[in-house]
């Protein structure tokens, strides 16, 4: 179908927007999703491969309703990267159409995006602007929800599962979500009220296959049976045989591992066979892109000097460990083709679009609280989903490796010709309905027992299962725990309200369990380490890191000389294995952080890297500023808690607080100057030559005009 056939069926600026990117033809999935009532505001599902044209599809709807119907148009995704990049795109297609993002702040009800007509959030941000109170959802008139089959996901998969089903039954919007892979489409269309568009269209042809002892076994179109051919190159190791082999044909890989390490690992094994095919230009470029990556932090960490080196040889880890600027500096240069070689954990399978000729998955197996299992065929197929690149390739490969030669037959079976999984709900762990049923009840959703229990019917769990009694069981378990816990009051027969901490809490986005234990030790005496510990010991603090020698020690030791003035020693924490002394043992590396050790020791000793240490402290801020928010209602004291707060933000000890109230003027510069006896923000302005010399002109002329 021609572009130009749909003129009169939308607002001229989608088709001029299209033409001048180039788009002439719709492939087989976008023709199928207009015949199906895409330009009517019908409900879509579309369940198609990577690079297919699904996100079009949803631009034509979006840009349909802001431009045709002059409504708002939201687009939910289910990570922070996703959302940025669809935004950043959209933006450049349509520069004319008012346009904003939001994905940070869980407390806020950002009322400024009333003034925008096309959204973009996380899934958990536009949760959180739901309990804050929007004045214009009755003006969303299209809603897109990307990577739908995470409703299958036990941590996110509630969240999103509830926010669809309040949205179909409050707005009169047009639904489309949008996944590559669902085993299920149909159910899930069903429950939507949807049609359903699925193809197996791929602009780039993939080959998918098993890899061993130097040759690939790969699919066939009239055939079950694999064809057998053998790669370029001469090395036995099989990750190094199919770089050799891609190279070779000057493409670019992505190899997928199981764990962090495992991946740093396969990099470092890599580099010496990838360095040598890189040119003059390339090494140059790579040195310098190497230079940014080491000084991401003020002192380098052992992890930062790794992937430095590498990245001079052509190739880089990839995984959460990473900081967020190092990450966008390898994406970039793999995008551009300086980096040849990526070597990464799954996570990378879900987010930026990242593609390469070919993506191998070496781990197959990974370990959940020390049980090994394997993955999914879903989470293989996303991995796939990367190899092809529609502007480079022609075909792209995605391989899975055999580690003997009797596994071929079974992995060929098991991935390569099986259908995706049906995606399961995740809602029926009630745990993990508790604080969507507070939340409910505090912003006036549903204030009625019934009513609850009506609506949780019509979720995805209560149309996939509907086990209406397990549904009703659950929501009075629920309603009774809040109200034991003094977050709700009956206010009649099967009638509820939220109290004043129960509706801060459900603001605050965190769970009623971690409110009623951050309420419970606010109640007493704490000192730093109860401070700490206080927020640690929190479900939105998990994973906690390595349990220390140390904090083996001083756990019991700590308990039993506070055991009549601070915290209990035990909280129920109902989500699966819970160790409080590992609670205890990430509250001492938020006190050595606070202590000024340096990053790189503090992820030694606790077995972490520098990403997951500054995912704990951003965590961590956020749990001490609500820490603030229940204790004002609480009429609490406070000053300790902010204290812990900043202190936790800068990684500072008490001595330079005051220093640290200026911008630019963090950890380091702040040491600096308190060693060189500029102690207070005062002393600042009695020597401003000394505070030159010690800071940079520069900066130093930055903090001068502050105390202007």
């Amino acid at each position: 179908m021609d572009v130009s056939s749909i003129k009169g069926k939308l607002p001229n600026e989608i088709i001029e927007s299209m033409v001048a990117r180039g788009i002439k033809k719709f492939t087989p999935p976008q023709e199928e999703a207009i015949n199906k009532g895409l330009l009517s505001f019908k409900n879509v599902v579309v369940a198609s491969p990577t690079a297919s044209g699904k996100t079009l599809i949803a631009e034509i709807a979006c840009v349909n309703s802001i431009i045709g119907r002059g409504k708002k148009a939201v687009y939910i995704a289910p990570m922070r990267a996703l959302a940025s990049e669809k935004f950043n795109d959209f933006k450049a297609a349509y520069p004319y159409i008012k346009t904003a993002m939001s994905i940070g702040d869980l407390d806020s009800n950002d009322m400024w995006l009333a003034n925008y007509d096309m959204l973009f959030f996380s899934t958990e941000k536009f949760d959180s602007l739901m309990r804050h109170g929007i004045n214009w959802i009755a003006n969303i008139g299209c809603i897109v929800f990307d990577e739908v089959h995470m409703l299958g996901d036990q941590s996110r998969g509630p969240t999103l599962e509830l926010l669809i089903t309040k949205l179909a039954n409050i707005c009169n919007a047009q639904i489309v979500a949008l996944s590559a892979t669902i085993g299920n489409a149909k159910e899930i269309a069903k429950w939507l009220e949807a049609d359903i568009v699925q193809s197996e269209y791929r602009p780039v042809k993939l080959t998918k296959g098993i890899m061993f002892d130097g040759k690939i076994y790969s699919n066939t179109e009239d055939s079950d049976e694999p064809e057998v051919s053998e790669l370029l190159g001469r090395n036995t190791i099989p990750e190094t045989r199919i770089v050799e082999d891609t190279l070779e044909q000057k493409k670019q890989i992505l190899l997928f591992y199981s764990t962090k390490r495992n991946a740093e690992a396969g990099a470092t094994r890599l580099a010496p066979h990838i360095n040598d095919r890189l040119t003059k230009d390339e090494i140059k470029a790579l040195n310098e892109l190497s230079d940014k990556v080491l000084n991401v932090l003020d002192r380098p960490t052992e992890q930062c000097v790794k992937l430095s080196g590498l990245i001079k040889k052509g190739v880089a880890f990839h995984h959460s460990g990473l900081l967020n600027q190092q990450r966008a500096y390898v994406e970039d240069a793999f995008k551009s083709n300086l980096i040849k070689t990526i070597c990464s954990t799954t996570t990378l399978g879900l987010g930026v679009n990242l593609p390469a000729h070919t993506v191998v998955v070496k781990d197959i197996t990974r370990f959940d609280n020390s049980v090994s299992e394997r993955i999914g065929v879903n989470e293989v197929m996303q991995l796939f989903g990367r190899a092809g690149r529609p502007k480079y390739d022609k075909e792209g490969r995605a391989l899975v490796i055999a580690s003997t030669k009797d596994r071929i037959e079974d992995l060929y079976r098991n991935y390569i010709l099986a259908k995706p999984e049906p995606i399961e709900s995740a809602l029926g762990i009630a745990p993990v309905l508790r604080t969507h049923i507070l939340a409910f009840v505090a912003q006036d959703f549903l204030n009625d027992r019934k009513a609850m229990q009506r609506f949780l019917s019509k979720s995805f769990y209560g149309f996939q299962y509907g086990n209406q009694r397990h549904i009703d069981n659950m929501v009075n378990e629920i309603l009774d725990e809040l109200k034991e816990w003094g977050f709700i009051a009956e206010v009649g027969s099967d009638a509820f309200r939220a109290t004043k901490l129960g509706k801060r809490v459900s603001e605050l986005y965190i769970d009623p369990l971690s409110g009623k234990w951050i309420i419970d030790s606010l109640e007493r005496d704490l000192d730093m380490i109860g401070i700490l510990y206080m927020i640690t010991n929190t479900l939105e603090m998990r994973p906690h890191v390595k349990l220390t020698n140390e904090a083996e020690e001083t756990y019991a030791a700590y308990m039993f000389m506070n055991r009549n003035k601070t915290l209990k020693k035990e909280f129920i924490m109902d989500y699966g294995y819970y160790d409080p002394a590992r609670a205890f043992s990430t509250a001492l590396m938020l006190r050595d952080w606070m202590e000024e050790t340096r990053e790189q020791d503090i992820v030694k000793k606790y077995s972490s890297t520098p990403g997951a240490l500054f995912v704990k402290l951003q965590n961590a801020d956020w749990l001490i500023y609500s820490s603030i928010e229940i204790a004002k209602l609480m009429k609490r004291p406070m000053h300790k808690l902010i204290e812990a707060r900043v202190r936790l933000r800068y990684g500072i000890k008490e001595e330079l607080l005051d220093l640290v109230r200026l911008e630019y003027i963090g950890r380091v510069r702040a040491r600096m100057l308190f060693m060189n006896g500029i102690r207070k923000v005062q002393d600042i302005r009695d020597n401003r030559e000394k505070v030159s010399k010690i800071l940079g002109k520069e900066i130093a002329e930055r903090v001068f005009k502050q105390l202007e």
